[in-house]
This record gives C-alpha cells, sequence and structure tokens, in this order.
C-alpha cells in the first residue's frame, strides 16, 4: 500500500492511463508516488525518465539517469542521448550514442540529427541511406527529408557536386531542400522556380486543414520567402531581395535562426549605408539559442558582418575587438585580418596595415594570395611601383597568368623599367613553352612580347619572338613586315633575304573601282554628273495617289556685307587670320594718347592750343548769340579743364564709384 491508501497497482493501473492520453504529468506525479514505495524500481524509475522527457525536463531527467545510473543501466542510453541532444550537449550525447552496446532505429535515427549538428555531413548521410533501406514504416518520408537536407548542406557549405539519390519532391520540405541544393551548385535560376514550386505545394497542403489560418500559412511560408530573397540578392536583383526580407522580418517567426540570417543579409544589402537600420537589424542576430540554430560558415559570416558595421560606424575599438575574437577562432582564415588592415587604412595607418599582411602571410603561407594582392595594393597607394611589384612576383599562385603579367609589364613600363617588363614576358614565355608550347595563349604572349619590345625599340631583342611567330605562321604578312623591319637595323643582308618572301605588289593591290566608291553614300566627295542636254523635258515624279508631294525647300542666297564693293577684287587672304596675312606688319607703337585729367591739378600733357575751347570748332561761342539762351546758363553747363574725361560712347561709359568717406558726418 502507498502512502494515503492507494495501492501500488492502482498507481500503475494510472501511469498506464494517462501514458496512453499522453498525460504525462499526471503519469509523473503516479511515478514519483511508486518511487516513494521503492527507490529502486527500475520500471518505475525508467517512466520517470520518459515522463520528464516528454514534459521538457532534460536536466531533471538526466540528473535522475546518472544518479541510478548503476540500477539503469543500458536501458536508458536513448533517453539521456536524447536529453544531451535537447541540452545542446552534442559532443556527449555522440558519445553515448557511440557507446551503446545496441544500436536501435530509434538510437540511428538520435546518431543522424547528432551527425547533422556536427557538421559531419558524410556520415550523417550514409546513417539515412542505411534507415531508408532497411526500414518502413510512417517515417520514411521524414526520413527522405533529412536526407535531402544533408544533400543541400554538403552543396552549400563544403561545395560538394549534385548526387542523385532519387528522392522525390512531393512535399514543400523536398522541394525546398532541392533548391537549396542547386543554390549551391550556382543554378540560380534552376533553384528561385524550385522555391516557387514549395510555396505553391505549401499553400496546397496548409489549405487543406480548416484550422490553419492565413497568417499561419505565411509564417510557414517566411523561410521559403526568405531564401527566395537570396537568391534574388545573388542575382544582384536588391530592390526586390529587400522589400521580400522586410517583409519576413515583420511577420516576427518564432524561428529564431531564420530571423537572424534574414537580418544579416539585409545587413549585407545595406552595406555602408543605412547603418542605423543596419544596427537595428544587428539585434537579431544576437538572439539567444541562434549559435545552436545555424551552421558554423552562418554564425562565421554574422560574426564578419558584425566586425564591418562597427567599422562603417567609425567603432574603432569595437571593430578591433571583434576583428581579433574572429582571429583567434579562425587563426587562418584572412578576413579578420583583412577587416583589421581596413581600420587602419581608414586611420591612414598604411604602413602598420602592411606589417599586418605581412605577418599574416608567413604565419599562413596557404592564405598569402589574397593577402599579398591587398599588400600590393597599399603600396600602390603609397606611390611604391616596384615594392607592389615584388609582391606580386612572389605569388606563385597567379605568377604566369595573363592578367598578372600585364599587370606587371604595365607598372614596370610606368616606372621606365624595360628591362625589368622584358624579364617578366621572358619568364612567362619560358613557363607557356615547357606547360603549352604553341597554345593560343603562348602565341598570344608571345606577340605582346614583341611588341612591346618593338615599341619601346628594343628591335633586336624583338627578331626572336618575331621568328617564332613567322614559324609558326608563314602567310602572316604583318608578322613578316615586323620581323624585316626589326632585322633592317641589325642585319641589312638578312631583311633583304626575307623580303623575298613578301607578296608581289600586284597581288596585294585592291580590286576597287574608284568611281563606285566615289559616288557611294559614306563619300566625302561626289563627282558632279553631266548636265542635261536642253530640250527635252524632264520627266516630272509621280506621286501616288494619297501621298502628299513634298515642297523643296530653295536655297537662300548668302548676305553680302555692308558696304561692299562688287567690282572690287576680293582679298584672297581674308580667310586667314590677320596676323598669318603676307601683309601684316604688326601693331604700330606710337606714343600713348595724351590723357586728360591725368597728373597733378593745373598740369597740361599738350599745348595750350589744345585746351583752348575758342579755337576749337565745336566749342560754344563765348557769347551769346541773338535767340540762343541766356550766357548764364551755358557758363552753368561748362566742365572744368580738370573734371574733362576722354569721349566715350554711351554704352561703354562707366561711372567711376566713389570713394566713402572716413569719419562720421561732416568729416574728411
Amino acid at each position: 500500500m502507498a502512502s494515503g491508501g492507494v495501492s501500488v497497482a492502482s498507481l500503475w493501473t494510472e501511469v498506464n492511463r494517462c501514458g496512453q492520453n499522453g498525460d504525462f504529468t499526471r503519469a509523473l506525479k503516479a511515478v514519483t508516488k511508486i518511487l516513494h514505495e521503492n527507490r529502486d524500481d527500475v520500471t518505475a524509475l525508467h517512466c520517470k525518465t520518459v515522463c520528464l522527457v516528454q514534459t521538457g525536463s532534460f536536466k531533471e531527467a538526466l540528473n535522475v539517469m546518472n544518479t541510478h545510473s548503476k540500477v539503469l543501466g543500458s536501458d536508458v542510453v536513448f533517453e539521456k542521448a536524447y536529453s544531451e541532444y535537447r541540452l545542446n550537449r552534442v559532443e556527449s550525447a555522440l558519445k553515448t550514442i557511440e557507446a551503446a552496446p545496441e544500436q536501435t532505429d530509434k538510437l540511428k535515427e538520435l546518431y543522424g540529427q547528432v551527425l547533422y549538428r556536427l557538421e559531419r555531413y558524410d556520415d550523417c548521410k550514409s546513417v539515412y541511406t542505411d534507415l531508408i533501406r532497411n526500414s518502413q514504416d510512417e517515417y520514411e518520408e521524414e526520413r527522405k527529408t533529412n536526407l535531402a537536407a544533408v544533400v543541400a548542406s554538403m552543396s552549400q557549405w563544403e561545395e560538394a557536386p549534385l548526387e542523385d539519390l532519387g528522392l522525390p519532391e512531393s512535399t514543400y520540405e523536398l522541394c525546398y531542400n532541392a533548391a537549396c541544393a542547386l543554390i549551391g551548385q550556382g543554378q540560380l535560376t534552376e533553384s528561385f522556380n524550385k522555391l516557387r514550386q514549395a510555396e505553391e505545394l505549401c499553400r496546397v497542403s496548409l489549405a487543406e486543414d480548416s484550422d490553419v489560418t492565413e497568417e499561419d500559412i505565411e509564417s510557414e511560408l517566411a523561410v521559403i520567402h526568405s531564401q527566395m530573397a537570396y537568391v534574388m540578392q545573388l542575382e544582384g536583383r536588391t530592390d526586390e531581395a529587400l522589400q521580400l526580407y522586410n517583409q519576413v522580418i515583420k511577420l516576427k517567426p518564432s524561428d529564431v535562426g531564420l530571423l537572424a540570417v534574414t537580418a544579416n543579409n539585409i545587413i549585407t544589402i545595406n552595406n555602408d549605408q543605412n547603418v542605423f537600420d543596419s544596427k537595428k537589424k544587428v539585434k537579431l542576430t544576437n538572439a539567444e539559442g541562434v549559435e545552436y540554430k545555424l551552421a558554423r560558415k552562418q554564425l562565421q559570416a554574422i560574426d564578419f558582418n558584425k566586425a564591418l558595421l562597427a567599422m562603417y560606424t567609425n567603432q574603432a575599438d569595437q571593430c578591433r575587438k571583434l576583428a581579433s575574437s574572429l582571429q583567434s577562432q579562425n587563426p587562418g582564415h584572412p578576413r579578420p585580418v583583412l577587416i583589421q588592415v581596413a581600420q587602419l587604412c581608414r586611420e591612414k595607418q598604411h604602413s602598420r596595415a602592411i606589417e599586418l599582411l605581412q605577418q599574416f602571410s608567413d604565419q599562413h603561407p596557404e592564405s598569402a594570395s589574397g593577402i599579398k594582392l591587398t599588400m600590393a595594393q597599399l603600396y600602390l597607394i603609397q606611390g611604391h611601383v616596384t615594392k607592389a611589384c615584388d609582391v606580386l612576383r612572389s605569388i606563385e599562385e597567379f605568377k604566369h597568368k595573363s592578367g598578372m603579367i600585364s599587370a606587371l609589364v604595365t607598372m614596370y613600363a610606368h616606372e621606365e623599367d624595360i628591362d625589368s617588363a622584358i624579364e617578366i614576358f621572358k619568364q612567362a614565355i619560358d613557363h607557356y613553352q615547357s606547360e603549352q608550347p604553341g597554345s593560343a595563349a603562348h602565341l598570344a604572349l608571345v606577340r605582346e612580347a614583341a611588341n612591346f619590345k618593338l615599341k619601346y625599340g628594343r628591335k633586336k631583342e624583338a627578331i626572336s619572338d618575331l621568328e617564332q611567330l613567322w614559324k609558326q605562321n608563314p602567310k602572316d604578312i604583318h608578322t613578316l613586315a615586323q620581323l624585316i623591319s626589326a632585322y633592317s637595323l641589325v642585319d641589312t643582308d638578312k631583311a633583304k633575304s626575307l623580303s623575298k618572301h613578301l607578296p608581289s605588289a600586284d597581288t596585294m593591290a585592291l580590286n576597287v573601282d574608284v568611281d563606285e566608291l566615289e559616288n557611294s553614300i559614306g563619300a566625302t566627295y561626289v563627282r558632279k554628273k553631266a548636265a542635261k542636254v536642253t530640250g527635252e523635258n524632264p520627266p516630272k515624279e509621280q506621286t501616288q495617289p494619297g501621298e502628299i508631294k513634298k515642297k523643296k525647300k530653295k536655297k537662300k542666297k548668302g548676305k553680302r556685307p555692308k558696304n561692299c564693293d562688287l567690282n572690287a577684287t576680293p582679298d584672297l587672304e581674308r580667310w586667314l587670320p590677320m596676323k598669318e596675312r603676307t601683309y601684316y606688319r604688326g601693331k604700330k607703337k606710337g606714343k600713348k594718347k595724351d590723357q586728360i585729367g591725368k597728373g597733378t591739378q593745373g598740369a597740361t600733357a599738350g599745348g595750350a592750343a589744345e585746351l583752348d575751347a575758342s579755337k576749337t570748332a565745336s566749342s560754344p561761342p563765348t557769347s551769346p548769340r541773338p535767340g540762343s539762351a541766356s550766357g548764364s546758363s551755358t557758363a552753368a553747363t561748362a566742365v572744368p579743364p580738370r573734371q574733362q574725361k576722354p569721349a566715350a560712347s554711351g554704352a561703354t561709359r562707366k561711372k567711376v564709384p566713389q570713394k566713402k568717406k572716413k569719419g562720421g558726418k561732416g568729416g574728411w
């Protein structure tokens, strides 16, 4: 008998009934009473563990299993591993499963989930493939969905080629995973069509349930819409992608991983713009539990963007702190170092940035290619072109690429170091001569080298390249002509012997009808046709009925200049500038015209006769004439000689600005 007068048998009946009904809370109370009577009852302990797991009390379940581990033994391996998995102790769950004496089907299912969380995709794929092959129950569709998710993750995060496993696309989950796999392969158009198909399947499947509202459907479609926006972003349709991302954010889905990824992608679109919006969105990436929902590369990308956002918002200390943390977590990854270098460049510390890049390239030579390219760019910013060339030449991966050769030759030519540029060509030609002799890239490189040497007067050095090209194609007249020109300065006899291979002048002449060419539409000069014989009536242009005949515009005669003498011979040099005409003798350097009013008061530059108003023809009479105005009015309008100015027209006469008087009113 248990406490309270209830028998143990009736308690077990209660446990059984609650277990069948799914009421694990009441079942747990009954099991607790049973264990109060017999604390080492294995069946009761097992039932208590199951009830705790079903109610989500995973820590309590683990405490019970660890406390009674000797009694329970291996009976609760699955419950223990599952509790550890739900508590995000994935490594512990893996050890528990691998230590199990027997691998049951449900333990294999959990094993696949654990391997997926640990991103061991190859092992996970093997587990799910074996489960699908050897089991037939109502969970087959879920297993196929999980296998499709594994294939999509391998395509996206490991860049593995797609493998056709014969998975159907009957549900929207399977269709969605297939679209994600195509995104990893770069097939964006196909993946977008798959996402459209998944959206339609989702709407149809959820519409069959009458209890599902439109809001529930949109919430379920949020992950599909976010992935569609990501495809748009990859295709460069950032405006459409941003609009769709914001729609997902407004729905506030319960999946913190989905919110974090969507917010991160909005931040990448904003870049260094809309930083206030980005600072709001970055809070969504810091939600609790995000680190357990996303893959390692997704979390890494979010952390990188946080550091870049700190740099764009001028939070230098925060940026350096985040970049240092990222570098410690990913010691071989070049991006944290590049973020620190970008921050140093914003602070104009280019020398310190170059030192940091050099240190990283020495420690991690496997990732030094991109680092050295950045070093070369910083050297160019500082004007050290030769140092930039030395850094570029040290990159073995790009040493013989056409773009690298072109960049080095251009920079050496800019520095007028022609010998080093020719050395670059020589090393590249030797490499292609040994690896790909006679290939298109090899011959193109030889031709560029020859043209470069001819451009800078190195004809003697260009002879070997031109001979190699001519041997490859003896019918190339252009190369032969270049070769003869080069030999003409070095060996005239050789040039004469080679000139015999040139085609004759007759074969090189172009068969062109000169008259037809001159009368063509594109000719600048058209030969006039012979005048028609007078007396013959020219045929009138016939117009079709309904067609309006266009009036011909009459040419207007050019206007002749005023005072034009038609009998005089026109100047033949009238179209030339005055200084280029034969009769131009230059400007006469005469005395400056006397300017009245200059100099001291009362002084005169000319004779007294020039200032005598009575002797000029235009001066008014000294005495008034009969019928004229009185003498007082005439005298009043006379201007003293001191104030006279040279005569000027009304259009060119300017008012002299009066200087302001110093001091107060009435002062000087």
